[in-house]
């Protein structure tokens, strides 16, 4: 059985996630859609970053396309993820107000986890993650980014890894999401410095 799949999820995961997870926790209780890589991708991340970096103004250090969607050639979840670097993660009041009134929510807040805060907005569907700038997840998240779009082999053994994934049925779609941890480490695993 696929860790996290419905037929028996670790309840300690399920109270984890609703820790931190700002509003109502809604079962998923389905497989992931992955579609083809989609060219657009980039343009929507491109001014998706303006609007970012339009309200934020100095307080964005840094945004960053991320996450399969930044992989020409990889399927993904029709989602673009974003990185943004602020001062200080923890201090939502220095940027949650003001991407909220562009349409983003405030879903996830992980004090114990590089003060990582992730907003979500539908239209386009955006998950941006927030971390504090220095913080080492986000040059992990870069690098490997990097790493795929430069090596074929290891795109292909991403993307299949996640196809199978995709396939079962997910309480979550964090469960899936930590389910490919595996062939993500593998990959770091073999990535050079």
């Amino acid at each position: 059985m696929t860790p996290g799949a419905t037929n028996g999820p670790d309840p300690s995961d399920e109270d984890a996630l609703r820790d931190v997870t700002i509003g109502p926790l809604i079962p998923h209780n389905d497989t992931v859609l992955l579609v083809d890589y989609d060219p657009t991708w980039p343009a929507i991340f491109a001014a998706e970053q303006q609007r970012v970096l339009e309200v934020l103004g100095d307080t964005a250090l840094a945004v960053e396309h991320v996450g399969s969607t930044a992989v020409p050639g990889l399927m993904a979840k029709p989602i673009i993820d974003i990185v943004l670097a602020v001062p200080d993660s923890a201090d939502e009041s220095g940027y949650v107000p003001a991407l909220e009134d562009i349409g983003y929510t405030l879903r996830i807040r992980e004090p114990d986890w590089f003060e990582h805060r992730v907003l979500k907005r539908e239209h386009p569907a955006v998950n941006l993650h927030v971390f504090s700038a220095g913080a080492s997840e986000i040059t992990r998240m870069l690098r490997f980014r990097d790493h795929l779009r430069r090596h074929p082999a290891d795109r292909a053994r991403y993307a299949a890894a996640k196809q199978e994934l995709a396939q079962h049925t997910w309480r979550y779609v964090n469960d899936y999401a930590d389910a490919k941890d595996d062939v993500i480490a593998m990959i770091q695993d073999n990535m050079t410095p």
